[in-house]
């Protein structure tokens, strides 16, 4: 509690501020200088070889490979697997195993003095890396960024690196995670002496007015006398606004005042660029070059949180790694697609379910203006349940990360606080998610107490044999121990699934914010009872009430809805990919419950319709109602709006079929129940002085009878663009048959691939990568990747249908 109270307390005080780690400042491309924040990164990808299975000794640098399948990184190899209800849900009915992956590369060393170094932002998982032969390392965790040094064992001409991964134990994860180096990889060359991996750190000591104080800190690999670091700040047009210079022994910290600062905001996420160049004798010997941006936190009990001085509530979602079809290999645009999406419906912040996850996601964070809450496990010292035949159905299994714990978790936390601690969008540091789920594992006597219940299952009461829930408050002490020695200037936070029995241990005291998962009934009492704890909801339901829990109480700072996008895993009981709460579709497409979410969140005018027969038992109202309008004549219809605006009403092909209405603040939804007719149903939302502010169209379509196609780019560039390509199918009239299934045929000529076709369709669990699939509610997502420069044309056709052709210049 102490602890507590004087983070509290220096919140109130003073502020937080922060800087970014990632991407150019407007270019869709990784600037790798910022990911390691040294040397001299390339991408590592092309020419690797890869054989699924664990026979001989690959490692071995004459092992014969020739006959191995050649590919490009990253690679996922269980997304290239089938679907069978004989393997586990809860990563998705998709394969693991053991592969190998092996690449051939030359070397000149020319009696250089510099270091060699092989850096990879993930694999998954239980990796060993070798290099002509010899064993540079393992890490089991699939989701850490890591980097070797090669410069002992490396020799001129051929040299082979050797890379084994095993991900035997496939049912490891309560969610699909992917096999494989499913991230980038990048060779990093560098002088003897230069910047430390992440060596850069940044925070901002004081903002008075428009006056900004920055310290940053720089680390020093292989340090010698003499050494001086210049670091300067630079705005978006070139121009220098602040610069310092200092000498230094293995490192140290320089201050920046700046002045006329601009600040990083969700609205306008304006990045700098910090140059920091290590130099001896005048001449700069390694430097670095970092987006970063400056702005500040505060979090407090009774007021909530706040960024660079202003109020807000945190609208944010989980969300997992995958990307449906593509599985754990998500190309930046595909990234920045999504994440442009779930801005648009109202969304300001992110929630990394429950590991970190690649460096893009975090650069077009920063880019565009949103907030993440990094998070480092799902697991501790002990195995959760993960199921096998279907989310809390059946005898679960306990594979998973708890037998590395205890050797890794010290550095798996560090790992992710110094990777991504430049990142502005990072404003929290989870040390677990639901690591206190009751009697999975650890029990407390507290769960045979009056009140003890939580929303999600307890599976029992107090369990004497199980796990002593007091070590949850231990470890958690221990790693944000682990998070304050590297960074001070954001707060520790948890997200807790049995609160109640957390209230018993250390472990709330031991964070700084505390999130409540699903349990907002604790709210009120939680606040009397501890009236300095920061208090907001982790992981909540996409409902109404979860949401008014958080509008209307000034001390709940926000909320985490689960989820931002559906995702593999997690999965129901065959058939299911995966679960299918997002707000987005596996395509990244907005679903009725994001349009309803956007009518609670968003700044801009939303209105949307959705529709299904009028319930003749009871008197729902669902929040996942599709704009459909093709029903039997005269068959009665309920149709419901989500709309920010006070009102809305109701015309069909032009004339008023629903009164005006008010909002309806118990339910967040209007409604009007009316016989269908065929027609276009439009719905407006209304302000109060009557204008319409916003309106939604759905219209009653005939049969299939035509492709549509477009994209969201006209030409590739470059090899690996990626373009996403949108099929409908549409009758006579050119509306949208959002009943249909068929199945299409996508053809390409030129030199580009197809990645995947993404239909959404949680229950099909066919080839999503091949070049045929059904369409779902009408519509279906191509993925389609450039291997160069150059015109590519795509041609779908359909039994019936008349076809579609594409150009890409």
């Amino acid at each position: 509690m102490e602890a507590m109270k004087r983070f509290n307390c220096l919140l109130r005080h003073m502020v937080v501020c922060g800087f970014a780690l990632g991407m150019g400042l407007s270019q869709l491309c990784v600037n790798a200088d910022a990911q390691v924040s040294f040397g001299k990164p390339e991408k590592f990808n092309d020419g690797w070889r890869f054989q699924l299975g664990d026979e001989g000794d690959p490692f071995k640098p004459e092992y014969a490979d020739s006959t191995w399948r050649q590919l490009s990184l990253p690679h996922d190899w269980s997304i290239e697997g089938t679907y069978s209800p004989d393997l586990a849900s809860g990563t998705g009915y998709l394969p693991g195993g053991i592969a190998w992956y092996r690449k051939h590369f030359n070397h000149n060393a020319s009696g250089s003095s510099d270091k060699t170094y092989i850096y990879f932002e993930g694999v998954y998982n239980r990796s060993d890396v070798y290099v002509n032969g010899q064993h540079l390392g393992n890490r089991p965790n699939g989701y850490s960024s890591f980097m070797y040094d090669l410069t002992p064992y490396l020799k001129d001409g051929d040299n082979v690196i050797s890379v084994r991964v095993d991900h035997s134990r496939y049912a490891d994860s309560r969610y699909y995670t992917g096999s494989g180096i499913y991230r980038d990889v990048y060779l990093v060359k560098a002088p003897e002496t230069h910047i430390a991996q992440w060596g850069i750190g940044f925070e901002t000591e004081s903002v008075k007015g428009k006056k900004a104080k920055v310290k940053v800190g720089v680390s020093i690999e292989n340090p010698v006398k003499g050494i001086t670091v210049k670091s300067s700040l630079i705005d978006d047009s070139g121009k220098t606004v602040a610069h310092a210079t200092k000498k230094v022994s293995d490192g140290g910290s320089l201050t920046m005042e700046v002045p006329d600062a601009k600040l990083w905001s969700l609205d306008s996420p304006y990045l700098h660029t910090l140059r920091t160049d290590l130099m001896k004798d005048g001449n700069v010997i390694d430097s670095s070059e970092i987006p970063v941006g400056i702005r500040t936190l505060g979090f407090d009990p009774n007021s909530g949180f706040s960024l660079n001085g202003r109020n807000m509530k945190v609208k944010g979602v989980c969300i997992h790694h995958d990307a449906g079809a593509l599985g754990a290999v998500v190309p930046e645009e595909v990234w920045e697609r999504r994440l442009r999406n779930l801005k648009k419906l109202g969304v300001n912040a992110l929630r990394m379910s429950h590991n970190p996850q690649a460096p893009v996601v975090y650069d077009i964070a920063d880019r565009i203006g949103l907030l993440i809450m990094d998070e480092a496990s799902d697991e501790w010292e002990f195995p959760k349940r993960k199921w096998i035949k279907g989310w809390n159905k059946g005898e679960p299994g306990y594979d998973g990360s708890y037998d590395f714990f205890e050797e890794w978790i010290d550095r798996d936390v560090a790992d992710m606080v110094r990777r991504d601690r430049n990142h502005p969008s990072v404003f929290l540091w989870s040390i677990g998610n639901e690591v206190d789920y009751p009697n999975d594992p650890y029990s407390h006597p507290i769960l045979d107490g009056n009140n003890s219940a939580i929303t999600q299952p307890m599976y029992g009461g107090y369990k004497p044999e199980a796990p002593d829930a007091m070590r949850i408050g231990e470890i958690a002490k221990r790693l944000t121990k682990v998070v304050k020695e590297i960074d001070t200037s954001r707060p520790t936070t948890g997200a807790l699934a049995g609160v109640v029995m957390s209230n018993e241990t250390a472990y709330p005291e031991a964070v700084d914010v505390v999130g409540y998962n699903y349990t907002e009934s604790r709210y009120d009492i939680d606040h009397e009872t501890y009236p300095d704890r920061v208090i907001y909801g982790s992981e909540n339901r996409s409902d109404y009430n979860a949401w008014k829990a958080v509008r209307d109480k000034d001390f709940i700072f926000g909320q985490f809805i689960w989820t931002g996008i559906d995702y593999l895993g997690e999965s129901g009981a065959w058939p299911s990919r995966g679960l299918y709460t997002g707000l987005l579709d596996f395509a990244g497409d907005p679903k009725p419950r994001g349009w309803f979410r956007a009518s609670l969140w968003s700044d801009t005018p939303v209105t949307y319709i959705g529709t299904y027969p009028r319930p003749r038992r009871g008197d729902w109202l669902s929040i996942d109602a599709w704009d459909n309008w093709n029903y039997e004549p005269g068959e009665d219809i309920r149709v419901v709006c989500y709309t920010n605006s006070p009102k809305a009403r109701l015309l069909l092909d032009g004339e008023v079929v629903g009164e005006i209405k008010d909002m309806d603040d118990e339910t967040g939804i209007i409604l009007w129940d009316i016989p269908f007719t065929p027609g276009k149903l439009m719905a407006e939302g209304i302000g109060e002085d009557g204008s319409v502010e916003s309106s939604y169209t759905i219209s009653t379509s005939g049969r299939p009878y035509a492709i549509t196609v477009s994209s969201d780019r006209n030409s590739f560039e470059k090899a690996g663009d990626v373009a996403h390509v949108y099929i409908n199918i549409v009758d006579e009239n050119g509306i949208p048959v959002k009943l249909a299934d068929n199945e299409v045929t996508v053809r390409l000529s030129g030199p580009a691939e197809l990645l995947a076709l993404e239909s959404g369709d949680n229950f099909d669990m066919g080839n999503y990568r091949d070049n045929r699939q059904r369409v779902n509610r009408g519509k279906l997502l191509g993925y389609v990747r450039a291997m160069e420069a150059g015109p590519v044309t795509i041609s779908i056709t359909s039994p019936l249908l008349k076809s579609a052709t594409m150009k890409f210049d």
